[in-house]
């Protein structure tokens, strides 16, 4: 018999309308499945290579669109600033770029940790923009959208552009990775701890000259993730997490972004729910589905999906 699913984690699923006056959209999860830095610019941004995959498993907004030139929060996320907000912040890009005149509230349900490598905060951004872009009949494209995106956030665009991707450049350089494995994920993460990405990349013993691989590279099991040597040193419970799920997951665990949560693939949902229930309650954990394809990605643009 299958376990139930933990609260929070049940499968995304498309927008819908709650009765006539909110939309409820989703906002999924990404996993790297691999993280590479391969260089530094001259203005300190780093290159990489990486490999997205979206989860079925993520934050659920709801938007209510209204007359008045006002946007705000009825809900946001703990500890975050309405200033830093980024759902917000996409709201008032859209409004700025297009010159929208009406407004609207959004609430962010939110599951995903924060800090915790999923790109939850891009995720949110980046369905604000989606469904903003359609309710408000903005009409712009995917691309000018991505790169609308791209100011508030490096993963925004890959969210965007709806498909599992090969990532270059600082991220920006897209190329849809087409059908790869969407196996099920057992997703874990040690409760309360926040890795700061800034000082993950600011590290000096963060590895920043990865020879450059191919999608064969990593079908051949030869790609890993950069910074776990540097975020297990700031982190050790995340250590601990890869140790477990190496003597206990079928494949070996990995780190999703700069961390904090690591993920192994299983063959079955009731593999990684067995997993899940074994995992100690001083972390969190999660069972989730790797899809190519973002649950709003034919319903943003409809006339593209024809």
């Amino acid at each position: 018999m299958s376990a139930a699913p933990a609260a929070g984690t049940e499968p995304l699923s498309g927008p819908g309308w709650q009765g006539d006056e909110h939309l409820l959209a989703p906002a999924p999860a990404k996993l790297n499945l691999f993280l590479h830095i391969t260089g530094r610019r001259s203005d300190g941004m780093h290159e990489l290579q990486t490999l997205f995959q979206f989860l079925d498993w993520g934050d659920r907004l709801r938007f209510e669109p209204l007359e008045e030139q006002l946007i705000e929060r009825a809900v946001g996320v703990a500890g975050i600033a309405p200033d830093q907000d980024l759902v917000l912040r996409a709201a008032r890009l859209l409004a700025a770029h297009t010159g929208y005149p009406g407004g609207v509230r959004v609430a962010v349900d939110k599951h995903l940790p924060v800090g915790g490598g999923l790109g939850g905060g891009s995720s949110d951004a980046a369905t604000t923009l989606l469904v903003l872009n359609r309710l408000w009949g903005a009409g712009l494209g995917r691309d000018e959208l991505a790169v609308l995106g791209a100011e508030l956030g490096a993963d925004v665009p890959v969210f965007i552009g709806g498909r599992a991707a090969w990532a270059e450049g600082v991220g920006e350089q897209l190329t849809p990775a087409g059908d790869i494995a969407e196996p099920w994920y057992l997703v874990v993460w040690p409760k309360g701890v926040q890795v700061d990405t800034g000082k993950a990349f600011g590290d000096p013993n963060l590895t920043r000259h990865h020879p450059l691989v191919t999608i064969e590279d990593f079908s051949r099991g030869r790609c890993d993730n950069d910074f776990v040597a540097v975020v297990e040193r700031r982190h050790p419970d995340i250590a601990r997490i890869r140790e477990w799920l190496e003597s206990l997951a079928p494949t070996p665990g990995r780190l999703t972004g700069s961390g904090a949560c690591l993920f192994a693939a299983c063959a079955s949902y009731e593999e990684a729910a067995a997993l899940r229930a074994r995992a100690p309650e001083a972390w969190g954990a999660a069972v989730a589905r790797g899809c190519n394809r973002h649950p709003l990605a034919d319903w943003a643009f409809p006339e593209a999906a024809e």
